[in-house]
């Protein structure tokens, strides 16, 4: 029979051992992600910065972040008051409405650092034992620029099992715009360098795909799961005909994608705006590199 002092011992000890996996768990990266965020005229991008502030967590931020025109007046007026809070954490891709300011300067002016060398728009940094890639979609898209270049020789040197790579215009998407074969050179390169999840935005809908190969086709094994995530605040479009691989879509909710980067897994929930009910959550494992 054990004694009081060797029960009270066991207490102590098991509780010490859920603490510390507790904090282990919370010591686990996590990213914020969603893009087509600031319109003047509408309240999304207010709303979906309120789960953003109550989260401490770094946000990747995937293009079309200030309407109409990426200008200095519209980052000024209509995505400072709200996502700029958390500016000093944010990663930023620049998408087409930051192209209709010429060369995006006010999105590069705007970010400075956090938008990787100017004019270029695409760079990488590591969080916990990942690698995160931000690229370019509206530049350079063909295998031989710069980019994808650079893209092949820094996924060469960074060697982690799990990759994140996104950018703006969806290789593959339900929306209205669509599948964008422009990006095929991005999917094709990552694809063949065992990266494990891409999250894009442009369409402003939220879907989540079945894990995909180079050329399209279903692939479980080392497949890329791909996520749209263009519910930043702008108007939510309309979805048009499903494709065959979307295992998700949802064209009524604003909210950000959450990721937790596990040591060789990840763990996805999409965050709803407070009022609106979209369910999407799960688990899988990073691709052997």
């Amino acid at each position: 029979m054990l004694t009081v002092a060797t029960k009270t011992l066991l207490r102590f000890i098991v509780l010490a051992l859920m603490v510390g996996s507790s904090l282990a768990y919370e010591q686990v990266p996590v990213v914020l992600i969603a893009g087509d965020v600031a319109q003047c005229n509408s309240p999304g991008a207010q709303r979906t910065a309120q789960i953003i502030k109550a989260l401490p967590y770094p946000v990747l931020a995937v293009g079309d972040l200030a309407y109409p025109n990426g200008s200095a007046e519209d980052f000024s007026r209509c995505y400072a008051p709200h996502w700029g809070v958390f500016k000093d954490r944010t990663y930023p891709a620049p998408g087409n409405h930051e192209y209709r300011t010429p060369g995006a300067t006010a999105y590069f002016d705007y970010f400075g650092a956090r938008a990787g060398e100017a004019g270029k728009g695409y760079y990488s940094f590591d969080l916990g034992t990942w690698h995160i890639v931000s690229l370019n979609s509206n530049r350079e898209l063909e295998a031989d620029s710069a980019q994808l270049r650079w893209l092949e020789a820094d996924l060469r040197q960074h060697r982690q099992r799990c990759v994140l790579a996104y950018w703006h215009h969806p290789r593959y998407s339900s929306g209205p715009h669509g599948s964008d074969v422009r990006t095929q050179a991005f999917w094709k390169l990552l694809y063949q360098q065992g990266v494990s999840v891409v999250v894009t935005g442009h369409d402003h809908i939220y879907e989540r795909f079945k894990p995909m190969n180079a050329q399209g086709a279903q692939d479980p094994i080392r497949g890329i799961r791909s996520f749209v995530v263009g519910t930043g605040g702008a108007q939510l479009y309309p979805m048009d005909k499903r494709h065959a691989f979307s295992e998700v879509a949802d064209s009524e909710s604003w909210g950000v994608l959450k990721m937790r980067l596990n040591a060789d897994s990840y763990d996805w929930e999409f965050l709803p705006v407070a009022g609106q009910t979209l369910s999407d959550a799960g688990s899988a494992k990073c691709i052997m590199r």
